[in-house]
């Protein structure tokens, strides 16, 4: 029932506010968090009050489901900061203070929730893709030798592919972004007075009241590394954090794509073996569940529902290329 979700939305945003700031070093964000905790408990407190004036049954004592445990643990050997994606996914508030405008020196720097997510992807794309390769290979009656070459095969032009792919990407929008961030620097540093009045105009068409907006956009525009950095998010709409490496990103990407192409591949690494192919889609197959039980943690749905989900997607597949390899393999 809808109230009963809602007060269980509020504890657990409260148990979470409490291992945030528990595992908090800024003394201001420890505060912040303290003091959500404080109004997530009054919220909780509000529905249990509407929960009895409708004489229906009080809620029982609140537990943390497993998703909420995984990103309890998360924070404490991570923190906040680098969880604040997760953290937002889940309706927790107060995520705007980790947003932060990284200038030159630091755009080397990656998004660590960012850079989870995209690993997650690459050793999923690697799972099913080469457990769909070795399937097809052993559908054609190949021999264990030809399974091997073929899955080694398929993890080095697949990491290769993903790696260049991301480099590719993530340098041609870095190049945009500094490229339009350049631009709006050069016009800052040129025509102040104009890009405050623009900055103002934006919030009057927020319905901030125009003295307000005016004083708003003079206090930006008097930080120049402030003033640059609301002008590219409100003028441009860009994200100056999207400017990650490119060489990290391309390295991320392969090893992850060979980490979840390596898995299917690994039995048949320990000799040849009546159970190997059991063996590597078994492993597949509890590698891919994981997976979307990781992928949850992004989109606030249940872990068990995302992990049988993947794991449906990764048999379908999986079973199309082997019936394909059968029909190849007995035409010849």
């Amino acid at each position: 029932m809808e109230l009963y979700d809602n007060w269980w939305e509020e504890k657990r945003s409260s148990h979470l506010y409490s291992i945030m700031a528990d595992n908090e070093l800024n003394a201001l964000h420890k505060k912040l968090f303290l003091d959500l905790k404080l109004a997530a408990e009054k919220q909780a407190h509000m529905w249990e009050k509407k929960i009895k004036e409708k004489q229906l049954p009080p809620p029982p004592a609140f537990s943390p489901d497993f998703r909420t445990r995984i990103v309890a643990v998360l924070v404490k050997f991570l923190g906040a900061e680098n969880m604040h994606t997760i953290l937002s996914a889940m309706k927790i508030r107060g995520m705007s203070v980790f947003t932060r405008y990284h200038n030159e020196h630091k755009h080397i720097s990656v998004n660590t929730s960012s850079n989870l997510r995209a690993a997650v992807f690459g050793i999923n794309d690697g799972l099913v893709s080469n457990m769909s390769l070795i399937l097809g290979v052993a559908g054609a009656n190949a021999n264990q030798h030809f399974i091997i070459l073929a899955g080694i095969a398929g993890l080095l032009a697949g990491a290769c592919s993903m790696g260049a792919g991301e480099y590719i990407s993530v340098r041609s929008q870095r190049e945009v972004f500094e490229y339009q961030i350049a631009i709006e620097k050069q016009e800052l540093e040129e025509y102040p007075e104009e890009e405050m009045e623009e900055l103002s105009l934006i919030y009057q068409a927020r319905n901030v009241p125009k003295p307000e907006a005016d004083k708003l956009a003079k206090l930006m525009i008097d930080n120049p590394e402030t003033g640059l950095n609301t002008l590219v998010r409100e003028e441009l709409g860009l994200n100056p954090e999207d400017l990650v490496s490119p060489i990290s990103a391309m390295i991320s990407s392969f090893f992850s794509f060979t980490i979840g192409a390596g898995i299917p591949v690994l039995p048949f690494l320990l000799g040849n073996h009546a159970w190997n192919l059991f063996a590597s889609i078994s492993l597949t197959g509890i590698a891919l569940f994981m997976v979307g039980t990781i992928l949850s943690l992004f989109t606030n749905r249940s872990p068990i529902l995302l992990g049988l989900r993947m794991l449906t997607i990764g048999a379908i597949a999986g079973t199309i290329t082997f019936y394909i390899g059968h029909l190849i393999g007995f035409a010849q």
